[in-house]
């Protein structure tokens, strides 16, 4: 798992523009996965069953991860929308984003170089109007320990901001915390070293 952070989009952006005629509106929401990608293209095609088309493109996850990637020219000529609209997006940084362009047709032909620069020009558009928030990599541990060092671990889960996830009481403590996953290699060195190892951490899977 990469544990460097990166950008998602904080809300919503829209850019609207009218090139000879035809009208382009770009949408670009937050989408965290392929499913929620999916789902918003269906919104917005809902949206504007009337346009000609809704072309989109969409990066679910990490912006370099290319698994996550998808796009449809929805009937425009093939290589003209919804490659031009994932350039963007990649090329932007910006991760867990779909951007939808509706296009109403005005009656005249742009041709392929001008389709490729309204549909990915209405997106570098959006793009710079997008506010975005940095999305922190998590990972979640789970530490067993007798009562007595509650103190230490406290202090160390203060001092690198992990977070309790969920508790469990018995004759000894149970807790489940997420953390950064850039500082999980010295939390558990450092929880380790200054209890003698008699906190033991475990590291949880990802679902």
């Amino acid at each position: 798992m990469n544990p460097s952070p990166y950008l998602i989009p904080k809300q919503p952006a829209i850019y609207e523009e009218e090139i000879k005629k035809s009208h382009f509106i770009t949408y670009l929401a937050h989408t965290p996965s392929i499913e929620s990608a999916k789902a918003f293209v269906e919104q917005i095609k809902m949206k504007h069953q009337d346009a000609r088309h809704n072309c989109w493109a969409f990066v679910a996850g990490r912006p370099t991860d290319s698994m996550l990637w998808g796009f449809s020219d929805d009937g425009e000529p093939s290589g003209t929308a919804g490659k031009p609209i994932l350039a963007q997006l990649t090329g932007s940084g910006v991760g867990e984003i779909t951007a939808v362009v509706t296009r109403y047709y005005g009656g005249i032909r742009l041709g392929t170089g001008g389709l490729v620069k309204a549909y990915g020009g209405g997106v570098q558009h959006a793009l710079k109007q997008l506010v975005t928030v940095e999305k922190i990599i998590t990972s979640s541990l789970r530490l067993r320990f007798e009562y007595s060092f509650m103190p230490l671990v406290q202090s160390l889960m203060s001092q690198l901001e992990v977070k309790e996830n969920m508790a469990h009481y018995s004759d000894i403590v149970d807790i489940i915390v997420d953390i950064d996953a850039r500082c999980v290699d010295e939390f558990t060195q450092a929880i380790i070293n200054k209890s003698g190892a008699r906190v033991t951490v475990e590291s949880l899977k990802e679902i």
